[in-house]
């Protein structure tokens, strides 16, 4: 199943960062990963809660 991909600029680099981070390390914990991306990228509640979703919903 395809996952829309939001316009943002600044989440596409958090969704890279965050999956390169998991790349190098799995065991990190990934609300760790989408904490620090929200203040490196600048993300709103709305960018936070899609992370959240579109991970989750890979890791199935």
């Amino acid at each position: 199943m395809a996952t829309v991909m939001p316009e943002g600029e600044n989440i596409q680099k958090a969704i890279k960062w965050i999956s390169a981070n998991l790349e190098d390390n799995t065991n990190q914990p990934l609300h760790m990963l989408i904490e620090k991306s929200v203040f490196k990228f600048d993300l709103s509640p709305k960018d936070t809660e899609f992370l959240m979703g579109f991970f989750r919903n890979h890791k199935k």
